[in-house]
């Protein structure tokens, strides 16, 4: 068998969840999806993205044997909040082969085409809200929790049958050494001046975290709704997100900023999970990578700042500042080695500039590409 299936059932399903386990096996950089979160993550009924959009997986066989992969995605909470007729591509893997390459995105760009879609953007997996954009430098370390890694040949694949550029996001590292202790000796006074504004920052309260979820997300969709790409995120997205972080999020990594009891701004980071999936054989907890989880979490060198967001009426005040000290702090505290703040859009000058500030560099690059249909 050769040429394009698309994915019906569950046997299909895991192996298109399973393919990049081949694909990447000699490749020490591979960090494996669990593959539990991938199957509920594409199947609908269990992730809450069904609930108001859909996708449709394709596989390419050559001689009986997957060669490749690719989701096609209509986002319609995307497009009627940017008011645009958008398609998009996701899961992508493939071998080295312009023709498989090409073969897939046709028929995900034929599907799009059927759904009243006029253009095809991506990676994302399957919205921005999730892992996205396609790593097209730094290939040299493992992704961090919840980002992307992918073959070096995967730009000039894609390139090769005319996707271009559309936006770069980017990762800085943020080695503890390299930062100083500025940001901490400043925190003091910052949050001394910010008291006087009615303005607190104090850790998530993960015993209650329904609550928080819900008012971090009305910050969310507040300090976001301007970024290329944004799409608010639903109620039951947010929770599900909450509950997918809870067994890892770390209270003291999750901060929360309010004025006079109202949230108005966050910080989430996580432990670099991503230390211990690496040793987890083809995603499965089951028998043994669950204990390698649960073991594993207090010898994690790194956290992922991967949401940091204040309502835009309370930005310049010192907020981001603490935020970010509050981090370096607690971290240092743990004897970490260091963070990854990521992603952050190549244009946004503000987020860039305050993370340069503390002697952040960019040390991985991502790019979503797109094409008219």
């Amino acid at each position: 068998m050769t040429g394009i299936v698309t994915v019906r059932d569950k046997k299909q399903l895991k192996a298109f969840i399973d393919f990049p386990h081949d694909l990447y096996a000699a490749d020490a950089q591979y960090v494996p999806e669990l593959f539990i979160a991938q199957r509920d993550l594409l199947t609908p009924g269990k992730h809450p993205f069904h609930e108001h959009s859909k996708l449709q997986l394709f596989l390419y066989y050559k001689d009986g044997k997957i060669q490749g992969r690719i989701a096609a995605i209509l986002n319609n909470n995307h497009n009627q909040f940017n008011n645009t007729t958008d398609g998009f591509f996701g899961f992508f893997e493939s071998v080295d082969d312009v023709q498989i390459a090409t073969a897939l995105f046709r028929a995900a760009g034929a599907w799009l085409q059927q759904q009243g879609a006029t253009t095809i953007i991506g990676p994302v997996n399957p919205s921005t809200n999730e892992p996205c954009g396609l790593l097209i430098d730094g290939f040299d370390k493992p992704a961090l929790a919840m980002m992307v890694y992918n073959k070096p040949y995967y730009p000039a694949l894609l390139e090769s049958i005319a996707l271009q550029k559309k936006v770069d996001l980017l990762a800085y590292d943020l080695p503890l050494q390299e930062v100083g202790d500025r940001p901490v000796r400043l925190e003091e006074k910052l949050l001394a001046r910010l008291q006087q504004k009615q303005i607190t920052i104090r850790p998530v309260n993960k015993k209650d975290l329904v609550n928080e979820a819900r008012k971090v997300r009305e910050v969310y969709n507040a300090a976001w709704d301007q970024n290329l790409g944004f799409v608010p995120m639903t109620d039951n997205e947010f929770n599900y997100l909450a509950k997918d972080l809870k067994m890892v999020l770390d209270e003291q990594f999750c901060l929360i900023a309010e004025h006079k009891g109202e949230q108005i701004g966050f910080v989430l980071a996580i432990p670099d999970i991503n230390e211990i999936l690496i040793k987890v054989r083809r995603g499965r907890l089951l028998p043994t990578g669950i204990f390698k989880l649960l073991f594993g979490m207090n010898r994690i060198s790194r956290i992922r700042v991967l949401a940091l967001g204040v309502k835009e009426e309370y930005r310049k005040l010192g907020i981001e500042a603490c935020f970010y000290a509050g981090m370096i702090r607690r971290a240092t505290e743990r004897r970490m080695q260091g963070a990854e703040c990521s992603w952050i859009l190549e244009h946004n000058e503000p987020m860039n500039k305050g993370i340069q500030n503390i002697n952040g560099k960019v040390y991985k690059r991502y790019r979503i590409y797109e094409k008219p249909l």
